[in-house]
């Protein structure tokens, strides 16, 4: 047994396969359509965000308590009420965790698509609080917007990126050289050094 002698086994190097990037024609068309969903989505959120509305005014209030306005919802208004208010705010993120991975390859990632839509609808929803009559800042929409952004990078985002641009390796996914390789490095460097 390998552990009695005190040597572990080592693994068979698998060979890396480079990651094979999609023809120039096909990331052009994924690029183009993903700003035009971009300026579409842009419109739309627009459109349902920054639309002033008079006579919401005395009932809006701004809500900086996490989860205190999902709660509302969830237990005082009718069902379609809640389902058109949450589900409204998840299915605005998802466009998000979509285009955003593939607009922009460095933002692929959970954390880099929550941080990204986060910032993005906070300052939507600041803008939104004070400059729209009607409307309010409530952090439990920039919540769920996120969440609706990592369920799209999740189900097609992340596909969507990888067969637009090709997979990065970092440094920490390099392939160990095989004990074969690195042993034989150090007589080849002596020997370009003797004379």
């Amino acid at each position: 047994m390998w552990w009695r002698r005190g040597t572990a086994p080592t693994p068979a190097a698998e060979p890396v396969r480079p990651a094979r990037p999609a023809h120039p024609v096909v990331r052009a068309l994924a690029m183009l359509a993903a700003f035009a969903g971009t300026v579409l989505f842009s419109i739309a959120l627009a459109r349902v965000t920054l639309e002033p509305s008079a006579a919401s005014a005395a009932l809006v209030h701004s809500n900086v308590h996490p989860g205190a306005s999902i709660g509302a919802y969830l237990d005082g208004a009718s069902v379609k009420d809640a389902v058109k208010q949450l589900g409204g705010n998840l299915l605005l993120g998802v466009p998000f965790g979509i285009l955003l991975p593939v607009l922009v390859p460095q933002t692929r990632g959970l954390l880099r698509v929550a941080l990204t839509t986060a910032v993005v609808m906070t300052l939507v929803e600041l803008v939104q609080g004070a400059l729209v009559t009607g409307r309010a800042f409530d952090v439990d929409d920039v919540i769920l917007n996120t969440t609706g952004a990592l369920l799209g990078y999740l189900f097609l985002g992340r596909r969507a990126s990888r067969a637009v641009h090709p997979r990065r390796h970092h440094w920490w996914q390099r392939r160990p050289r095989p004990a074969a390789e690195a042993a034989a490095l150090p007589s080849a460097v002596a020997g370009e050094r003797a004379p």
